[in-house]
């Protein structure tokens, strides 16, 4: 069972969890951590999403997950990316890009340069399936062609501009 903290529509605590799966009551919100990984070429890092998620199966992606109750959004960030794909980081090396108030999250998009070998990654399991590294121009081919997230292709149109400045 995940536990998320609740905030009100300003972020505040509401010193209240919920049960994931469960109805968000209106009003109530809490956090979710993207994290984009771009090497020193410039290539983007994508997972691809489990055949079996109930949402998105089979669809590409960033590193994204659900703060757990007690985490704020970095350290949140940090244990997705290690739990999706086994790189560490630290809250230094992650830059905030942007928060974007959804339904019932905040979602926090992050982005860090790591440069590993895609044979050095660890997916977890049940999550993702597979990983590679894209260029600027492949993803956005991937997002043309339908296959990323939808999720992921919206939070990114409104961080573009500071997406591609950290990339280059």
């Amino acid at each position: 069972m995940e536990l998320w903290d609740l905030i009100d529509g300003e972020r505040k605590p509401l010193g209240r969890t919920h049960i994931r799966g469960q109805h968000m009551e209106p009003g109530t919100y809490h956090v979710v951590v993207c994290v984009w990984t771009v090497n020193s070429s410039h290539k983007i890092l994508i997972t691809l999403r489990h055949p079996g998620k109930d949402e998105y199966p089979d669809f590409w992606e960033n590193t994204a997950g659900s703060a757990q109750t007690g985490e704020d959004s970095k350290t949140a960030a940090i244990r997705e990316l290690f739990e999706e794909t086994g790189i560490r980081v630290t809250e230094d090396e992650l830059t905030l890009l942007g928060t974007r108030k959804e339904k019932s999250q905040f979602a926090d998009t992050y982005i860090v340069r790591r440069d590993i070998e895609r044979a050095n990654l660890t997916l977890q399991d049940g999550e993702t399936v597979d990983a590679c590294w894209v260029s600027l121009r492949e993803l956005d081919e991937l997002i043309a062609a339908g296959k990323m997230a939808p999720p992921v292709v919206q939070r990114l149109a409104l961080l573009r501009n500071e997406f591609e400045d950290f990339i280059f």
